[in-house]
């Protein structure tokens, strides 16, 4: 057994684990945060992405042990109390899902997107940063509308907090 700490959502948790433990593993196995998903167990297909130290990383590849101290971020983490973050809302709002199980892995990956490149975001540059994040239900369509309403709600929300 090894001792991993580390800041999930906010909240400092420390467990012993078996040190093959996967970072989905753990969080869905011992914290009980089931919104990161597990699909495909090769990082192909994107569900289960999480932001580590505000970066995306495909957590069913990557060791817990290797993030101890760091700071993780599922998708239970991103809304504030009962406010959905404008990514989430914007998902909801123009039907960025079907089935829901890519959802919390595509809405990580465009937080990061955001994050990375800004605000203004094209097609082509969506589509193209959504590589990495699979759907087998959409055409990507409303996925790519979602992505451009919430990075421009994002960006309202930063210039808002100046």
């Amino acid at each position: 057994m090894a001792t991993v700490t580390m800041t999930v959502n906010g909240k400092t948790v420390t467990r012993d684990i078996d040190p093959r433990t996967l970072l989905v593993q753990f969080l869905r196995d011992d914290l009980r945060l089931t919104g990161t998903h597990v699909g495909c167990d090769t990082s192909q297909c994107g569900c289960c992405v999480v932001h580590i130290d505000g970066r995306s990383v495909k957590s069913c590849t990557a060791l817990a042990l290797g993030f101890d101290g760091s700071h993780v971020t599922t998708i239970e983490g991103l809304a504030t109390g009962t406010e959905l973050h404008p990514m989430q809302a914007a998902f909801r709002e123009h039907h960025g899902l079907q089935c829901g199980f890519c959802t919390p892995g595509m809405i990580m990956t465009a937080v990061d997107i955001v994050r990375r490149k800004g605000n203004d975001l094209d097609d082509k540059t969506i589509r193209e940063e959504l590589e990495g994040n699979i759907c087998r239900c959409t055409g990507y369509h409303n996925i790519v509308k979602a992505i451009h309403a919430g990075a421009e709600a994002m960006g309202s929300m930063a210039k808002a907090a100046e």
